[in-house]
């Protein structure tokens, strides 16, 4: 019993996290800590690593402590959001940075509809270049207009 409750508490966790990114993405990376994130919204930025980058650092930071107290004394439900919120940020950094911003050469040639769709609704999201009038801030879920696009 105790298993199908964890895989539930870490696919729930998964999904809540891309309501919790929207906010953040919204509120936060475009918000007070813009300073941030403005360089990733800068056309062909031209080094390796961007200050936006820093924002890896602080969403891992809960995961890795939940984890870690996830396993003290013994395997609890912490251990299990955490593992949640691990995922969501792998699945983040697939779609993120190596699908849509191609900072690995991986997926380059991809013709999978609902891939093609959420590159689309970021590519969308990238077209204002200041932290106000955004669109689009969701990862793994946008709207089915930018699936719809897509034609064999």
């Amino acid at each position: 019993m105790n298993i199908l409750l964890y895989i539930l508490i870490t696919i729930a966790t998964f999904t809540s996290m891309e309501v919790i990114t929207w906010l953040t993405h919204k509120y936060v990376m475009h918000g007070f800590l813009w300073y941030l994130h403005e360089d990733h919204h800068q056309p062909k930025y031209p080094h390796a690593f961007e200050k936006n980058d820093a924002f890896f650092v602080i969403f891992a930071i809960p995961s890795i402590l939940l984890l870690y107290y996830g396993l003290i004394p013994s395997l609890n439900y912490l251990f299990f959001i955490g593992l949640g919120i691990f995922f969501y940020g792998a699945s983040y950094f697939l779609i993120h940075d190596v699908l849509i911003h191609q900072r690995f050469k991986w997926f380059k040639n991809t013709k999978n509809k609902y891939l093609i769709g959420l590159r689309k609704a970021h590519k969308v999201h990238h077209k204002h270049l200041d932290k106000q009038e955004g669109e689009c801030f969701g990862m793994l879920f946008v709207p089915k207009k930018y699936h719809n696009t897509f034609k064999k």
